[in-house]
């Protein structure tokens, strides 16, 4: 009997010992699957974006341009000369051989586009443009002069500072002609284009017989025999060039703007005499 009692107890506290890890690892299972459903409540962090690469603009290939101009260099003040007769430096004018009134479209060479146009008006050419630091011109399609006096009047609406316009000589191409420039701050010059090269043979200087500004209007005039070329404005004597780099060519008008404002300029009354020269000249 007792060796009954002493296996029974024996017994029980096995079996109670069998079943106490179970409820442990039960008790633990629980544990672990509240702590689990508690975390999936939690509000999650977002994850960090991934770095992304900033574009970059596009690279830009330089356009090649053409220079129509010289540098600008400082206006050259000179001393007021004395005055000489107007009709002795334009010796040899004799008859008209060509006028215009600016009435003939086929006879101009004329455009428009965004920054400008040039276009015929009641008896003028007008140029205008609206873009800065843009070159107009245009140039009569018949005329070749070689030895001539020339007169043109030039007539700025919307014109500001160093905005220029004037006469193109002898012209023969687009890289080939001289350029008698007026300039809305009241000076003058002479560029050459030769071979496609711009040069100024006369560079800018202050001339008081050019109306600054605008609303304004000039008489341009040029005596052009041989290589020497005389220049004028509103009947004032402005300066002399001996250049024989280019002998004849056509004749046209142009305008330039420089600074962000419209210019407009209107030609009108261009008279071409013969030139010759006179004996003691």
């Amino acid at each position: 009997m007792w060796l009954e009692r002493v296996l029974g107890v024996k017994m029980g506290m096995l079996n109670r010992l069998q079943r106490m890890p179970n409820r442990a690892w039960l008790g633990l299972s629980y544990c672990l699957i509240g702590c689990l459903l508690l975390s999936a409540c939690l509000p999650q962090p977002e994850p960090a974006p991934l770095p992304t690469d900033t574009p970059l603009p596009p690279s830009v290939t330089p356009t090649p341009t053409i220079v129509w101009f010289p540098p600008t260099a400082t206006p050259t003040l000179f001393p007021t000369p004395e005055p000489l007769p107007t009709e002795d430096m334009r010796p040899g004018i004799g008859e008209i051989i060509y006028q215009d009134e600016f009435i003939l479209p086929e006879a101009w060479s004329l455009a428009t586009s965004q920054a400008g146009s040039i276009a015929l008006g009641l008896n003028e050419l007008t140029i205008v443009i609206n873009a800065e630091d843009t070159y107009l011109y245009s140039v009569r399609n018949d005329w070749s002069l070689s030895d001539f006096y020339l007169e043109l009047t030039a007539s700025p609406s919307m014109c500001r500072e160093l905005d220029e316009y004037g006469i193109l000589l002898r012209y023969s191409s687009a890289g080939d002609f001289y350029r008698f420039s007026l300039s809305c701050n009241g000076q003058v010059r002479l560029d050459r284009i030769y071979q496609g090269t711009a040069s100024s043979p006369q560079p800018w200087m202050v001339s008081y017989a050019v109306p600054p500004g605008a609303p304004s209007s000039s008489r341009l005039g040029v005596w052009a025999v041989g290589s020497e070329m005389r220049f004028f404005v509103n009947d004032h004597y402005q300066f002399t060039i001996r250049d024989p780099m280019l002998s004849s060519g056509r004749v046209g008008v142009f305008a330039r703007s420089t600074i962000d404002w419209p210019l407009t300029v209107n030609f009108s009354d261009l008279v071409v005499y013969t030139a010759v020269i006179m004996n003691g000249e």
